[in-house]
């Protein structure tokens, strides 16, 4: 048996808990998908969970998991560990999975492997071959412990139906002051945020320091509309303020696969590349031919972005 935590937002599985899910199911013929909120989840959300192989859903309802609440989601799953005694709990290998794992591991006293690309279980041990240094290193390691914790790597894993009955449980479980103490009390909308977001956008044009400045990403906008898909972004954009984090497309922001990719005015650090790898197509536009970007782009364009978008645009609308 293994157990998946199942990350949502408000009710709205996230498709890389989905991809977690499909891995479990590869390894496991029992599955069950732990679920932290305040109270049931929508229809559909059970659904999507049956539909990608769990076994059984258990919800675990609390005032204290209203939103995110990183230790008191580890804390309900330690609950279901000592229950079920499972082989393995997995997670997706978001900033919000491994917190999670990371608080769990900490709880349990045992070892985390964190962002898998494949996991082999044993009796005392299990082997892990895991991403590091951006995705530039995968690393294989023997896990010594009788429980594996551990998260996949965002998209290493498809999500792949596999329908399973998904029977449904609800429990209490028993959380200290402490146990939610860190936990998201309010949200705020930026204006004008909307639209596809990041995770799931189809069509991502992402821009860099080379875009100028924030008045620069007008044209980018502009294209991503018309394509259907959204904004991303450097880190160096995020930290000259140019564009919101939530923008961010790399090893400290999100983690993409888009079916097109158009990356403009980025150089290709490693940190960025680690985001946008697992692109289908990858279109770089850079002045730079010797951008480090040019080098793993399916298409290159060596040209000022200002005068290649323009003219893009302009043929989209006619």
């Amino acid at each position: 048996m293994i157990v998946v935590h199942i990350d949502h937002d408000r009710g709205a599985i996230d498709p890389l808990s989905l991809q977690a899910l499909s891995a479990a199911c590869s390894l496991e013929d029992t599955v069950v998908a732990v679920v932290a909120t305040d109270a049931s989840l929508p229809d559909a959300s059970y659904a999507e969970l049956r539909e990608f192989g769990a076994s059984e859903i258990r919800i675990a309802t609390h005032p204290g998991l209203a939103d995110f609440a990183p230790a008191a989601t580890a804390r309900a799953l330690t609950e279901v560990v000592a229950q079920l005694q499972p082989a393995a709990v997995l997670a997706a290998g978001s900033a919000r999975g491994n917190e999670v794992m990371a608080h769990l591991a900490a709880m349990l006293d045992l070892p985390l492997a964190t962002d898998c690309t494949s996991i082999t279980l044993g009796a005392d041990a299990s082997t892990v071959t895991r991403a590091r240094w951006g995705g530039n290193l995968l690393e294989e390691a023997e896990v010594i412990a009788s429980l594996l914790l551990a998260s996949t790597l965002p998209h290493a894993y498809a999500a792949t139906p596999a329908s399973a009955a998904g029977t449904v449980t609800s429990w209490q479980p028993e959380l200290a002051d402490a146990d939610v103490l860190v936990r998201v009390v309010d949200r705020v909308t930026p204006s004008g945020s909307g639209g596809v977001g990041l995770g799931e956008a189809k069509v991502i044009v992402s821009g860099g320091r080379g875009v100028g400045g924030p008045e620069g990403f007008a044209s980018l906008d502009e294209l991503a509309e018309l394509l259907g898909g959204t904004v991303g972004c450097s880190r160096v954009v995020t930290s000259a303020g140019w564009r919101p984090h939530a923008e961010q497309v790399g090893q400290t922001g999100t983690k993409v696969a888009p079916d097109l990719y158009i990356a403009c005015g980025i150089s290709g650090a490693t940190q960025h590349l680690a985001g946008c790898k697992n692109s289908k197509t990858l279109i770089a536009i850079n002045t730079d031919p010797d951008a480090p970007i040019m080098k793993v782009a399916d298409y290159v364009v060596v040209d000022d972005l200002h005068a290649v978008l323009p003219e893009v645009i302009n043929a989209l609308r006619h």
